[in-house]
């Protein structure tokens, strides 16, 4: 017995029956919507989309380069200025996102190094070891110890303790 998808063995004869096509003289009311949509909704929306993309092309602004300019630094704040102390303190937390992603793109190409090197990573890897030292060092300096809640104005007193333990240290070292 033959299968059944052997159409060859079994022709089926075309049929008789005329595709019937509906022609009558009331209108298709889904057409008539269609065309009312187009008009009214579509196509001036499509306009508008248009005219604020021509103009947006005119002058482009590129969001993810957006330049702040620099405040003066918390130390530079007249006492009571609270409008210059939230700016130095914004202006602080930029800084530090800043450097923490200085020091993260440093580690991720010392991790690219080790990763390409392979066991002679020690050698080949030397300069971005480095690096990522002075890095992370200067990182820990500035900003290490000053936790979650971290300010602009801790910082700045941290940064005075050492600076005043530096001073001691070479007052101490030159007698």
């Amino acid at each position: 017995m033959p299968k059944d998808s052997d159409w060859e063995a079994y022709k089926v004869p075309p049929t008789r029956t005329p595709v019937s096509e509906r022609t009558t003289s009331v209108p298709n009311p889904v057409a008539f919507l269609q065309t009312v949509f187009n008009y009214v909704v579509d196509t001036p929306v499509t306009f508008v989309r248009e005219w604020i993309e021509r103009q947006q092309a005119k002058n482009k602004y590129y969001y993810y380069h957006q330049k702040f300019r620099r405040v003066p630094d918390l130390s530079e704040c007249l006492e009571g200025d609270y409008l210059c102390y939230f700016e130095a303190e914004a202006q602080w937390r930029r800084d530090r996102m800043v450097d923490k992603e200085i020091v993260e793109i440093v580690r991720e190409r010392l991790g690219a190094c080790k990763q390409r090197e392979g066991p002679n990573q020690f050698q080949n890897c030397a300069k971005e070891m480095e690096l990522l030292a002075q890095v992370t060092k200067a990182y820990q300096d500035k900003y290490g110890d000053l936790g979650v809640h971290g300010n602009a104005r801790t910082c700045l007193m941290k940064q005075k303790h050492r600076m005043m333990e530096e001073r001691k240290a070479q007052a101490n070292a030159s007698q």
